[in-house]
């Protein structure tokens, strides 16, 4: 069996949240919007339907907490959430909070503008507020690695 490797655009794109029993929680590092993704840790796995029937509801339920964690913290207008996978071909759920006030409303954001990176003080609040809100599930996980190189 391999072992799970995040994809390299992923790494390079991404800072560190933590995980859930089944994925990699990830940051995406574009201040311009509040934006997480979900990375199933799984090889070879590029749509959801790969996964198995109890992954599939595992799926699931991490993107639901992931979302009401996020609407909480937030309090955006809508959260978006994707997978499409189009340039990263491992199976990725983007969760992406939208305001009206955001300068790409109402249309989607991919290739709209480039990214706006967090200084590292942003990321490490953004990060910190969504573990602190995560922390309470018994099934989070979150290492202390230094996310900034």
């Amino acid at each position: 069996m391999n072992k799970f490797e995040l994809h390299p655009r992923l790494q390079q794109d991404c800072l560190n949240v933590g995980h859930f029993a089944l994925s990699q929680i990830l940051m995406m590092n574009d201040s311009q919007y509040p934006w997480f993704i979900l990375v199933p840790r799984r090889c070879g796995i590029a749509e959801i339907y790969q996964l198995e029937q109890g992954e599939r509801q595992q799926l699931m339920t991490e993107s639901c907490l992931l979302a009401e964690t996020l609407m909480q913290l937030y309090q955006p207008d809508k959260l978006n959430i994707a997978a499409i996978g189009n340039l990263v071909p491992q199976l990725h759920v983007h969760h992406i909070a939208r305001y009206q006030t955001d300068k790409t409303w109402p249309a989607p954001i991919w290739g709209k503008f480039p990214a706006t990176p967090y200084t590292e003080q942003e990321a490490q609040v953004h990060i910190a507020r969504l573990r602190e809100r995560l922390s309470s599930e018994h099934h989070f996980v979150h290492e202390n690695h230094d996310n900034f190189k």
